[in-house]
């Protein structure tokens, strides 16, 4: 229980985007709203989540609980950036993320920015291409970060050692 709430208060929580949902009743329109979360440890780990409610921070509330359930694990190269450069999808969103070397910091905007802050990746350069709706964003920036080999997993496929992989990338 106690290893628990440690885990919990190392997360950090980003908001990303709050929509305001209309309904038009008899008496008049009644307001809801959604947000959109992005959670993570800062080292590797990283939840999205979304919540619906008539009151703002309840929505916040029930967006942060399905992004903390939702956490998935994501290699990183020296804890700092990407393994590679990566294109990710969903729907009609489309995003492109390059690996950048030690001081580049992060050069990506909105949804982009939020993954990796909580992410823990300090040096990326990204673009957003196509649909600019925050959802379909983040989910293929997740979507690209998930399609990324690491040295580790391409070694293990292949049958040969990290050190062979990562000489010949680093040779091109």
């Amino acid at each position: 229980m106690a290893e628990n709430r440690k885990i919990e208060s190392d997360i950090k929580e980003k908001l990303v985007a709050i929509n305001r949902i209309t309904k038009v009743v008899k008496g008049g329109r009644r307001f809801g709203f959604a947000a959109l979360m992005v959670v993570g440890n800062q080292k590797g780990s990283i939840g999205i989540g979304q919540g619906k409610s008539k009151q703002v921070p309840d929505a916040i509330k029930k967006a942060t609980e399905v992004a903390k359930r939702n956490l998935i694990k994501i290699s990183l190269k020296d804890g700092r950036t990407l393994h590679h450069d990566v294109k990710g999808k969903n729907g009609s969103g489309k995003v492109f993320l390059r690996a950048a070397p030690a001081g580049t910091g992060i050069i990506a905007g909105g949804p982009i920015r939020s993954v990796c802050e909580v992410l823990g990746i300090q040096d990326v350069v990204a673009k957003s291409l196509g649909s600019a709706n925050p959802h379909n964003v983040l989910k293929a920036c997740v979507n690209g970060l998930k399609s990324q080999n690491s040295p580790k997993i391409l070694s293990a496929i292949r049958g040969k050692k990290i050190s062979d992989i990562v000489l010949k990338r680093e040779a091109k």
